[in-house]
């Protein structure tokens, strides 16, 4: 959105409203702008929400299973959560049957992995990306 734009929609003049907007950056509030992906014309339109369990208690293990859910482009958010399950992943691939391959190969092959619970969304109805 322009800066004309969000002035009138704050209801301030252009030059008050990025003077904000600028401060908000420095203050470290605003971190970063993003850009919204149309996911189809990506090839990853096949979105799965994975809960995964695993069996790493220490540190070490955990930090190396997390550096392996990072590296993986298929996957867009990883989170680890307090109780169960361990972990609360995001993935995008372009349909079920990559879906099959990856979570096969990817995912239930890691030595770490002791179950996952795959969700297969039927609406997104409100996102912050």
């Amino acid at each position: 959105m322009t800066n004309q734009d969000l002035a009138l929609r704050v209801g301030l003049s252009a030059a008050p409203c990025l003077r904000r907007v600028r401060r908000l950056e420095e203050l470290g509030v605003i971190t970063g702008y993003r850009a919204v992906i149309d996911h189809a014309a990506t090839g990853r339109a096949f979105e799965v929400l994975l809960h995964i369990d695993i069996t790493a208690t220490d540190l070490t293990s955990t930090e190396a299973f997390e550096r392996r859910l990072a590296a993986m482009p298929e996957i867009i958010e990883a989170r680890r959560m307090f109780g169960i399950p361990d972990y609360f992943v995001r993935a995008r691939v372009a349909d079920a049957a990559a879906y099959e391959a990856w979570l096969t190969s990817k995912i239930m092959s890691d030595p770490s992995v002791t179950r996952v619970d795959s969700r297969l969304p039927m609406k997104t109805i409100k996102t912050w990306e």
